[in-house]
């Protein structure tokens, strides 16, 4: 069965089938949106951006009106949202065209949709366990292997750390929690040290600036930055947290 068989089977459709990656049927008010591997983090997935409006050389893309409008459905005239999970492919690596499709699984997921700022990401409201400072790089582990967890080690490098810490302090960059005041001795000069770039877009060359590339955040706020793919900013979270008024 091809995607497009797949889609029309649960009585979907879009506007054109070589670059819509959202599909609707509104007789049963259900948005269906692919849910790309390279964006899916445990249990969420973004599956709109508005920096998806235009692509590498400056066009429009054909499908971002397309989904948008999908989006505002689920939001705003209570149609459901469904998954289906698709398997990048890289073969046209740098093409400005549509996103290649190496496999997909044909089964829907009902999902939650949630937004942080410019982004809207699909999950499934199940408890997702992970650890903040875990190097977020897919592996493989055969059945029953020990995984080994890999840290970020610009985080955790003790000078870097001192020296971010240094300049900008021991409150949370995002929610300004501060360990002492809360937790007294106990807490004093405790905080988590994040470092801004994603860690797969390190160059073997770069040079870290403990000031401007890594940031003090509690491990709240720092687990929720790595919660999603790509990772939230911390003006990203800073700003969904004020609409929450938290």
């Amino acid at each position: 069965m091809n995607r497009r068989s797949f889609i029309e089977s649960h009585g979907a459709t879009c506007n054109n089938w070589a670059w819509s990656w959202s599909f609707v049927n509104h007789k049963e008010k259900i948005v269906i949106f692919g849910a790309w591997d390279r964006f899916t983090k445990g249990n969420m997935t973004l599956i709109f951006s508005e920096d998806w409006n235009i692509n590498s050389k400056g066009r429009k893309r054909p499908g971002f009106s397309q989904s948008r409008e999908h989006i505002q459905l689920i939001e705003e005239k209570g149609y459901k949202l469904k998954t289906f999970a698709m398997k990048h492919s890289y073969a046209n690596k740098g093409e400005s065209g549509p996103a290649r499709i190496k496999d997909f699984v044909p089964k829907l997921d009902t999902q939650y949709l949630t937004r942080f700022g410019r982004h809207w990401f699909a999950s499934d409201n199940e408890i997702s366990i992970q650890i903040a400072e875990e190097v977020d790089e897919p592996e493989k582990f055969p059945v029953g292997a020990s995984k080994i967890i890999s840290v970020n080690s610009f985080e955790r490098d003790p000078v870097a750390r001192a020296k971010c810490l240094a300049h900008h302090g021991y409150k949370c960059a995002v929610c300004s929690f501060d360990f002492e005041e809360i937790y007294g001795a106990l807490g004093k000069n405790f905080i988590h040290v994040h470092h801004v770039f994603p860690f797969s877009q390190v160059k073997k060359e770069y040079l870290l600036d403990p000031i401007k590339d890594l940031v003090p955040v509690c491990p709240n706020c720092h687990a929720m930055i790595h919660r999603t793919r790509p990772i939230l900013t911390v003006e990203q979270l800073r700003d969904y947290l004020k609409t929450r008024n938290v």
